[in-house]
């Protein structure tokens, strides 16, 4: 199977470096699967998206993510987030009651993400 460099870094630190089979994120334009060999381009990554990564290991990354840039050359696919949270780190109790509870719609949005990133995860 094909395979190609990527990782993903948020402002704060970097979550992910490795090969992927794919890479799917949701930008401005609406959400775009990446595989090996994909045109390059330059995507902005929505407000309180989610971002997948296959890996060449099979395993499912699932992140919610705030803003930034999805960026694809022939050699690499970087997502650079202003900030992200892994899915299997998200207290979806937590989340939930965020949602229901939140002061500003900044912050329901926020944790609206972080549950689309857990069910995302579970998804096959």
């Amino acid at each position: 199977m094909a395979e190609i460099a990527a990782e993903l870094v948020a402002v704060e630190k970097a979550l992910w470096s490795g090969t992927a089979t794919a890479v799917i994120a949701e930008t401005t334009e609406g959400e775009i699967g990446v595989l090996p060999g994909h045109e390059p381009l330059l995507g902005q990554l929505v407000e309180n998206g989610v971002v997948i990564i296959r890996t060449t290991e099979g395993e499912k990354l699932v992140a919610a993510v705030q803003g930034g840039f999805l960026s694809v050359s022939s050699k690499k696919i970087t997502v650079l987030a202003d900030s992200a949270v892994w899915a299997d780190e998200v207290d979806q109790a937590d989340a939930e009651a965020r949602v229901r509870e939140a002061s500003s719609e900044e912050e329901k949005s926020r944790a609206e993400s972080e549950l689309r990133a857990v069910k995302r995860s579970k998804e096959k």
